[in-house]
């Protein structure tokens, strides 16, 4: 097996590297301005993978030299790579699109490289000994300025056919109520996708009014009596309950974990186990929605769990979280 996991978050705005060793325990972490130019981008990553590695005395895990410890790579974006082409699709970072990023990211650092949707390695690295840790089925939700879901059964990312599993932002909201008319546009080019009812800048403006993009501080207002924070807090919580339903009802489960900013807010879990039960079709509905145990690292934490590999480079079919 390599000696370390190296992953990389490859954020609209900075690209991080942790390298992790065989135990899980984090032994570096780096971070650069991402350029937000490809081939500029491309040769960040080449040179902060590199870096890592030289700083932490180890070698990809094809270029083997005596005993010398050898590492893995896996990195996570913003939108997937679709299957049949490699090229990036759905990502928010637009200049991402229709580019061959794993592809050039191998000739860069002439090595193997998985790369993953980010809202997967959430829930890749939460299942592995996060607050999903133990469980079969994991369904990891991110909630910031957007709205996005991972999938993990068994220890591994369920991607789908089109790399799109878990795109929980882009199902309509179910259960429409007159509150929820008209349904919402989405930069997808649909209407009435949860994305536009639940992200953090949504609730922002339900409270505060158009133009407002963070709801930091609205529980403390609402515990202070403003009714503007109070029945946003109410709407959301009641939406999310029925996003949430939804979700067990087609998947069922074993956990829910949230990540994002919008996974702070401690209403969430203090309401939601007594509304969600009517939205689900089975009773009890037993079904935990958790806070995430890795905050903010989650997602390049799971970037660098998604190589389980021997040193001849066969994959080791083991779930996550073995060494």
């Amino acid at each position: 097996m390599a000696d370390y996991r190296l992953g990389i978050d490859f954020g609209g705005t900075k690209i991080e590297v942790l390298a992790l060793d065989r135990s899980g325990t984090e032994v570096l972490r780096e971070r650069v301005p991402n350029p937000g130019v490809y081939d500029q981008a491309v040769l960040a990553v080449r040179d902060l993978v590199q870096g890592a590695e030289q700083k932490i005395g180890c070698v990809s895990g094809h270029r083997i030299t005596g005993t010398q410890p050898t590492s893995t790579l896996g990195v996570g974006i913003p939108g997937s790579l679709a299957q049949e082409t490699g090229l990036v699709h759905n990502s928010n970072a637009t200049w991402l699109n229709n580019h061959p990023f794993g592809r050039d990211l191998e000739a860069a650092l002439e090595r193997p490289v998985r790369v993953e949707n980010d809202a997967n390695c959430f829930a890749l690295s939460e299942a592995a000994d996060g607050a999903g840790a133990g469980y079969n089925t994991v369904f990891g939700v991110i909630i910031g300025t957007g709205m996005g879901g991972g999938i993990v059964a068994n220890g591994r990312v369920l991607g789908g056919r089109h790399g799109i599993a878990g795109e929980w932002g882009h199902i309509p909201l179910p259960w429409a109520e007159s509150e929820d008319e008209p349904m919402r546009p989405c930069f997808c080019g649909n209407v009435g996708c949860q994305e536009r009812y639940l992200c953090g800048p949504v609730l922002a403006e339900e409270w505060h009014g158009p133009g407002h993009r963070s709801p930091h501080g609205i529980e403390e207002a609402a515990r202070n009596g403003d009714p503007a924070a109070i029945k946003a807090l109410d709407r959301y919580i009641e939406r999310f309950a029925r996003a949430c339903g939804q979700a067990i009802n087609f998947l069922d489960p074993d956990v829910i974990v949230l990540g994002g900013g919008v996974s702070n807010l401690k209403t969430i879990y203090e309401r939601l186990p007594k509304i969600l039960p009517k939205h689900v079709i089975t009773s009890p509905c037993t079904t935990p929605v958790v806070k995430n145990r890795h905050g903010d690292s989650s997602g390049v934490r799971g970037a660098a769990w998604l190589w389980d590999l021997s040193e001849t480079g066969a994959v080791d079919n083991r779930p996550v979280g073995t060494a």
